[in-house]
């Protein structure tokens, strides 16, 4: 039988982006009050709450992986609440509705724990900031997956943000960006598919996961480059 004609996807788009940040005015100071605010406050700050702290300068906490787990810990001083909050990985909810529903979940049921701390006054509240991509076009593109080798050294914080993070969000089946496009070559590239998905981009930061990629996908490099000729040779770029 005649071995199916491989079609080129098309180029990898790189893309940039960067985070615009805006106080919303409202904020909490003991944790029955964060729970209640948290039942109507805009899906924008549920956002911010969780991932703009990757593309800040530094974290505040960075034994933290949520600005919710931070808050609870620095001012509140309950370790308990805020280790169940630090686990929470939100790109496994399915939206940030149920996001919502999980946090007040948790917050619900430490309460019932400890109905004193519900009403624990803290000395600094917790301000709810909403916020908002701005995505760019970097005019880079990427025809062959072992191509992202030479780019790593330059890609940007907002990009590895955009395509490795943000990304889990935006797609319905989880992936990142760059697993979504190599899924559309050969069996054979493959290996470097699953060598990504090792990354919790999460509870990694962005310089961690440019350094897991950098150290990781170079050994793929001449593997890749010779499958990439394969095909070209035998199928040609396109149909």
């Amino acid at each position: 039988m005649a071995e199916k004609k491989f079609r080129h996807p098309g180029p990898f788009v790189v893309k940039d982006c960067a985070l615009v940040s805006v106080s919303t005015g409202e904020k909490a100071f003991t944790l029955a009050e964060l729970a209640e605010k948290l039942k109507r406050i805009e899906p924008a700050c549920i956002y911010h709450h969780f991932w703009a702290r990757h593309l800040r300068p530094s974290f505040d906490h960075p034994e933290f992986h949520n600005d919710f787990a931070a808050w609870v810990h620095q001012e509140l001083r309950d370790r308990v609440l805020a280790e169940r909050l630090n686990l929470i990985a939100p790109y496994e909810h399915s939206s940030i509705e149920d996001l919502r529903e999980a946090l007040l979940l948790y917050f619900q049921e430490r309460i019932f724990e400890d109905e004193h701390l519900g009403w624990r006054k803290a000395e600094s509240p917790f301000y709810f900031v909403k916020s908002q991509l701005v995505i760019f076009d970097t005019g880079i593109r990427l025809e062959w997956p072992h191509e992202i080798v030479d780019l790593l050294e330059s890609l940007s914080p907002g990009s590895i943000f955009y395509h490795f993070i943000d990304a889990r969000r935006r797609h319905p089946q989880g992936l990142d960006d760059f697993r979504d496009w190599l899924r559309k070559f050969p069996p054979d590239f493959q290996p470097l598919s699953d060598l990504i998905a090792r990354i919790d981009p999460f509870f990694l930061s962005l310089y961690e996961i440019k350094d897991f990629l950098l150290r990781h996908i170079q050994s793929f490099c001449a593997r890749l480059h010779a499958i990439r000729e394969h095909y070209e040779r035998e199928f040609g770029r396109s149909s």
